[in-house]
């Protein structure tokens, strides 16, 4: 686990003051949620199919 939290540590205000251009800051903040927005669908998702899981008596 410790493997994959040092992987996940990025400074995105060190990238952004580094920008060469605002189309390169826009793209680092949007590339930084996207593993959130990825995960909150899984979680999106699971909770539905358990719910619908639980409405069917399975």
């Amino acid at each position: 686990m410790k493997l994959i939290l040092l992987f996940q540590k990025v400074d995105v205000a060190e990238k952004i003051k580094n920008a060469p251009d605002s189309g390169y800051q826009i793209g680092v903040v949007i590339g930084s949620f996207i593993p959130f927005l990825i995960l909150g669908g899984i979680a999106l998702w699971m909770y539905n199919r358990a719910k619908k899981r639980d409405e069917n008596g399975y």
